[in-house]
């Protein structure tokens, strides 16, 4: 069977961020392309995630911003959250969204089915649509199909909700438990904290955030319990009931907690249920990542995989990289390369994280010797706001080379900040370039630049 009989050059299943990328691409070089996708376009990231996620941060942030305003000069009343507008506002902003995306797509000539896919062999694809089942038959199958929350099992575990549902609870949460200490755990705490709940952070290790820098992960642990959240650390939840006043948590140490909300983020995995890879023995690996070679091709040769399905990197930029990569290597010419070196992220706590590079430990751990210069302070804006948040900014160089190998930072927008650092770093720049930058001043960025005093 030659490439000319099948239906379709590639097909995607799965449109969020990295599937809706390769398929557009893919089909503005000629390339007849289907997309099939059960839920709404846009994946996580626009409907259940990043975009939605940030915007209920900014609104959250207007409530510090409200009492900040005082110490400004400022004269205001009780700030009051509609709860329903806001529900209401990021909807239609979704909805525009999805509408964007459906535009993309089929501007650039790709076909869409909706409806859930699954694999019937190494070339085709059935998807049960509202119409009934249908299958399709490709030279190419990349699976996208991104993550799903991951839920405890524990006795109760029903009346809790994930990330997914936090976005449109019918009602307002005036008592929020977390339970985890991971990102999204630690974003949902600071949010809902300053949308007005009493939030309760419940963090199973000694610490949030692992994988982050230990003195970051410390920092941002004193700052949120500061703004209101009380970040319970090496607690465990044991089960879950529903009483006349809303949920009953008991804790493994006996202790027992009252919720109208109880939030499980304890972690996201591959959404690979029901796409028929056992059937077909394709090769996983822990939580059922799809595992690939280099060039995201799994273990069936025409099947390739990519963004969150794989567990490498859970990032939507990174997803975005992927599928220009794979697009390039598929249908010429193979210019691009993905690296995951020095990948930037950050974190939408309150006040939030930038971090690119390695933590202080993990740089030890591969270069040897490190010097680390580091700060923390009260940012300008506060010393008339009368608000108590500080900031830090950190930085690890490779004593050897000089260069800069990690920058991590706590303060407001300090994912603007961290981006243009990510660059620098990712061009190999060290500590004696960033000491012969001029700083923007007055600006927290400019603490970067200016730090001369080694700590270790």
């Amino acid at each position: 069977m030659t490439k000319d009989v099948y239906d379709f050059d590639l097909f995607v299943i799965g449109a969020g961020s990295g599937g809706v990328r390769a398929a557009r691409m893919a089909a503005q070089r000629g390339v007849r392309v289907c997309v099939a996708e059960a839920a709404a376009l846009g994946g996580t990231c626009v409907n259940v995630g990043c975009i939605p996620k940030k915007l209920y941060s900014y609104a959250a942030h207007y409530a510090d911003a409200f009492e900040e305003a005082r110490g400004f000069g400022w004269v205001t009343g009780a700030p009051v959250l509609d709860w329903e507008r806001l529900k209401a506002r990021r909807a239609a902003e979704v909805l525009r969204l999805n509408g964007v995306y459906q535009g993309l797509l089929e501007g650039a000539g790709v076909t869409i089915v909706q409806g859930w896919a699954s694999l019937l062999d190494e070339h085709a694809v059935q998807v049960q649509t509202q119409g009934g089942r249908r299958t399709f038959t490709a030279h190419h199958i990349l699976l996208a199909t991104g993550g799903t929350p991951s839920v405890p099992d524990i006795p109760g575990s029903e009346y809790a909700v994930s990330s997914d549902a936090m976005f449109d609870l019918a009602r307002f949460p005036k008592r929020l438990v977390v339970v985890g200490g991971g990102y999204i755990a630690c974003e949902f705490a600071s949010i809902f904290n300053g949308l007005g709940a009493r939030v309760t952070q419940l963090c199973r290790g000694p610490q949030l955030l692992r994988g982050f820098d230990d003195e970051i992960r410390e920092f941002i642990a004193q700052e949120m319990s500061k703004a209101g959240i009380n970040v319970r650390r090496d607690t465990q939840l044991s089960s879950i009931s529903s009483t006349t006043d809303g949920l009953e948590l008991t804790l493994a140490d006996g202790g027992r907690l009252r919720a109208d909300t109880v939030l499980f983020a304890t972690g996201r995995v591959p959404n690979v249920t029901g796409l028929g890879l056992e059937a077909l023995g394709v090769a996983r690996g822990r939580d059922g990542a799809i595992l690939v070679d280099e060039g995201y091709r799994s273990s069936l040769h025409s099947v390739y995989a990519l963004g969150d399905v794989t567990a490498r990197v859970q990032l939507t930029p990174v997803a975005l990289g992927e599928a220009m990569v794979l697009v390039d290597r598929l249908f010429g010419p193979a210019q691009r390369f993905m690296s995951y070196d020095y990948i930037p992220t950050a974190v939408f706590t309150h006040p939030n994280i930038g971090t690119v590079g390695f933590g202080e430990a993990q740089a030890r751990e591969k270069f040897g010797r490190v010097t680390v210069y580091r700060n923390s302070f009260k940012p300008l804006k506060h010393t008339l706001s009368d608000s108590t948040e500080r900031a830090m900014v950190k930085l690890v160089v490779d004593t050897a080379s000089d260069r800069v190998v990690g920058l991590h930072m706590v303060g407001p927008d300090a994912g603007e900040i961290v981006q243009g650092f990510a660059v620098a770093m990712k061009a190999g720049a060290t500590k004696a370039t960033f000491d012969s930058t001029v700083g923007i001043h007055p600006t927290l960025a400019e603490e970067f630049v200016t730090l001369r005093q080694p700590v270790a």
